[in-house]
């Protein structure tokens, strides 16, 4: 995805250097018998696109990315001034004096002026764009955890555990209980939001782990570890958890092998760090895991966390690694 996007803005930017270059040789045509060779005029017109192109590639990709979006309009307006004026005096000193310079500035505000109004224009197409993909993959995410995510099967297992316990009178089926009516309390709840606490995300995770521990009984070693300061930081709702459940429904769930789950999620900074591994049984060892759900969690990274995330997935023939990075400080959630 990003490698499409460098694509589209090369493409995009010789489009406009073209198209730029082409209108500067019209709008010089009618003179250009004042020009010794055709190769002058053409060279004329050249040098003038770099210059406009120069100011307008300036502009777009350093000052407004590092200074305009940033909320520093003074230091930003210094800079485009400043950057116009400079090149203006490069390009019309040595030809007029101070008269060319005038008259370059004049002519670079109008070029600089339009291509500004030329990208945020395009900006807030893209960012009205993704706002819509946005809400419709809000909306789809919401009716699919309604639909598949709070399935009948897991709840029928988890069901089908607790009673297995209270008919040996176990001391834990209280416990059991309140952590799937929990566990469906999330799901309901955190599907409606856009974002929740990590720290509550983390909660329904290990409460998940604990459950499919006590239902998978003594054949799976289940092991979630926490490390850092999950205080304040916040995460899209049921982003981490498809990669648990596959953990658990292509690894101890599809064999009556021993198994190991091991889960994982560090915090330093801003940045999560959230590993899962499973153990992978024999019969099943050369099989590719694909599916709905890790390609949801996917589209909803490159949305929510652009540029911001790293998912490594490893597919071994004895075990499933998952290394998913995301620097939470860095989202498109809404606020």
């Amino acid at each position: 995805m990003i490698k499409k996007s460098l694509q589209n803005t090369i493409l995009l930017n010789i489009g406009a250097f073209v198209l730029v270059l082409i209108l500067e040789v019209l709008s010089m045509w009618a003179i250009k018998d004042r020009f010794d060779t055709n190769y002058s005029f053409f060279l004329h017109g050249f040098k003038y696109t770099i210059a406009i192109m120069g100011i307008i590639w300036i502009n777009h990709f350093v000052l407004i990315p590092f200074v305009f979006d940033k909320r520093r309009y003074f230091l930003y307006t210094i800079l485009l001034i400043a950057s116009v004026f400079f090149a203006a005096y490069l390009k019309g000193y040595w030809k007029d004096g101070w008269y060319g310079v005038y008259k370059m500035i004049f002519f670079l505000i109008y070029t600089t002026g339009a291509g500004m109004a030329a990208f945020f224009v395009r900006r807030n197409i893209l960012f009205r764009k993704e706002n819509a993909e946005k809400e419709k993959l809000q909306k789809e995410m919401e009716l699919n955890y309604l639909k598949e995510q709070v399935n009948p099967h897991f709840l029928f297992n988890s069901l089908n555990s607790i009673y297995s316990l209270s008919r040996q009178q176990s001391s834990e089926t209280s416990d059991v209980v309140m952590q799937l009516s929990e566990l469906m309390r999330y799901q309901l709840e955190s599907s409606k939001r856009d974002a929740v606490l990590l720290k509550e995300e983390l909660e329904f995770i290990e409460n998940y782990l604990l459950l499919e521990e006590k239902r998978l009984s003594k054949r799976c070693t289940i092991e979630f570890t926490i490390d850092g300061d999950v205080l304040g930081l916040k995460i899209s709702p049921m982003l981490l958890i498809p990669f648990v459940e596959n953990a658990v429904k292509h690894g101890a769930q599809s064999t009556n092998e021993q198994s190991t789950i091991i889960v994982s999620a560090s915090i330093k900074n801003s940045t999560l760090h959230f590993c899962v591994d499973n153990s992978k049984p024999h019969k099943v060892s050369l099989s590719k895991r694909t599916g709905l759900g890790l390609e949801n969690v996917r589209r909803r990274l490159s949305l929510l966390y652009p540029n911001s995330y790293v998912l490594e997935i490893d597919d071994k023939e004895e075990k499933y690694h998952v290394n998913l990075s995301i620097d939470l400080a860095v989202s498109k959630l809404k606020k």
